[in-house]
């Protein structure tokens, strides 16, 4: 076990808990919760700047056009790197096969040929919500002075992000519901098996 993997499962372990990001169901559920995530944010970020400062005007906010298109160029790259930094925790901490992909319901990777334990997990799963959280929000928090379009779009960047770690963070939770430090996850990238030993 202290390679913090296993190449086969082993015999005294059953399934707990699966999700498959690829259904129908589970991509909408988990598609409509990000949305949520992102609106509440944008709210939040939109009652902070308007309770201190005044939204620019149509002609102040067409100047600053291109930070909009720096932004939604962000989102893209931003995805991307979401998931190399999965790939490059998994990788350090196992060196095995990863898996990229995009799907109409997420953007993944996985080390499908393996079972990882709990601690390889949860440093996988948290890595990208800790590190374009923290950059996120000190951009975010650094625009406030600087300008009202990079603040927005900036707020709406982090926003996309913890929407977009809904995947992760619902893993998360569960990873602390089951204290078995023995626990194991097989993760393909847009499907997970939680397992425990009987």
């Amino acid at each position: 076990m202290n390679k913090g993997f296993e190449k086969e499962l082993p015999t005294n372990y059953k399934v707990v808990w699966h999700m498959n990001a690829m259904t129908t169901k589970v991509g909408l559920i988990m598609n409509a919760i990000a949305l949520l995530v992102m609106f509440i944010v944008m709210l939040v970020a939109t009652l902070i700047y308007t309770t201190n400062k005044s939204f620019p005007t149509l002609k102040e906010a067409s100047s600053q056009f291109w930070i909009i298109i720096v932004g939604l160029i962000s989102m893209i790259v931003y995805v991307v790197l979401h998931e190399l930094v999965h790939g490059i925790a998994y990788k350090a901490l196992t060196k095995q096969k990863l898996t990229f992909g995009l799907s109409w319901s997420c953007a993944y990777c996985g080390v499908p040929d393996i079972f990882v334990y709990r601690k390889v997990a949860l440093i996988a799963l948290a890595a990208p919500l800790t590190v374009f959280g923290i950059i996120f929000l000190i951009t975010t928090i650094i625009f406030y002075e600087v300008s009202a379009v990079a603040f927005l779009v900036s707020a709406f960047l982090l926003g996309f992000h913890l929407g977009g770690c809904s995947g992760d963070i619902l893993l998360l939770i569960k990873f602390m519901k089951f204290k078995d430090k023995d626990i194991l996850l097989k993760d393909t990238g847009p499907e997970q098996f939680i397992y425990m030993k009987e």
